[in-house]
């Protein structure tokens, strides 16, 4: 990690679910008007696991015009050029599908034509869900949320066999969403992951692990967008609250945790910021960029 203290910055990497989005998966005035103002003298990217297409959506809602990184910065656009694509290897992304599968543990899979999600993806959530010693504390509103089959349309598409995905010639994969609400099924899966060769493991939460190339990552899109724009590394913000964020925080001139980041998050940032509920963006932004 390059410190360079409170210098004013050029490009600011922001991550979405827990960082610039509150518990209502929303942009607040705050934070939206932060942006805007911080947009006269610098450059901001949104580096998110999301898909680009829901990126998109969420600045939409927002009447937000941001470059971005999504899929855990494995797809990078600005002004809505795809700047780079790091996808998994076919051999790879079998075999995880195939340890996953063995397990019935429920995933999606982001890919350069859309999320493909497991035509059994409510039998393998239910079956998880009920499996799970945290059932009991687990809202209904939640649990219906969490199991419900996810309908198909222009982004979501349905999928019985990682073999129909390896199939497609121009179809490239960014990355695995692998739901674990339990810890054990997390903590057991996790070593298994790291043994297959073409893949690096990471999580975004308590519930769930994602893998991609292990060149794909929010640090490597930061550097990219960093060279497209001709900007110095040292000259780079990132400001994030998850273990998918480290990559960017630790490649950034300057990293920021949220208030509400994991501990370990916060140990290895230079600032500490407000949480996503307190519009701890809007308080990075006007706090910390000063000369």
């Amino acid at each position: 990690m390059v410190h360079k203290g409170e210098l004013l910055m050029k490009l600011i990497a922001i991550d979405l679910d827990g960082t610039l989005l509150s518990s209502r998966i929303k942009i607040s005035k705050e934070n939206r008007d932060a942006l805007l103002n911080a947009q006269k003298e610098h450059h901001i990217m949104i580096c998110s696991g999301r898909a680009p297409e829901d990126i998109q959506a969420v600045l939409a809602d927002s009447d937000l015009q941001l470059d971005l990184a999504g899929s855990n910065g494995t797809a990078v656009y600005s002004n809505g050029e795809l700047l780079s694509r790091i996808s998994i290897v076919p051999e790879a992304a079998k075999d995880a599908a195939q340890l996953l599968d063995s397990k019935n543990v429920p995933y999606k899979i982001y890919t350069s034509e859309g999320i493909y999600v497991l035509t059994d993806w409510a039998e393998r959530t239910i079956a998880a869900v009920d499996a799970w010693d945290g059932r009991d504390s687990l809202p209904e509103n939640e649990y219906k949320r969490i199991t419900e089959q996810p309908k198909a349309d222009e982004v979501i598409k349905h999928l019985s066999h990682i073999d129909e995905l390896l199939d497609k010639k121009d179809l490239s994969i960014q990355k695995f969403f692998i739901l674990t609400l339990d810890p054990a099924v997390k903590n057991t899966l996790l070593p298994k992951l790291e043994e297959i060769k073409g893949i690096a493991p990471t999580s975004s939460g308590p519930s769930n692990l994602e893998i991609m190339n292990p060149d794909g990552h929010k640090g490597k899109a930061l550097e990219i967008m960093a060279a497209h724009l001709g900007i110095p590394m040292e000259d780079t913000v990132a400001i994030g609250d998850n273990f998918n964020d480290v990559p960017m925080l630790e490649a950034a001139g300057l990293s920021i945790a949220m208030g509400n980041a994991d501990p370990d998050v916060k140990k290895m940032c230079d600032k500490e910021t407000l949480s996503n509920n307190d519009h701890g963006v809007a308080y990075a932004l006007e706090h910390f960029l000063q000369d």
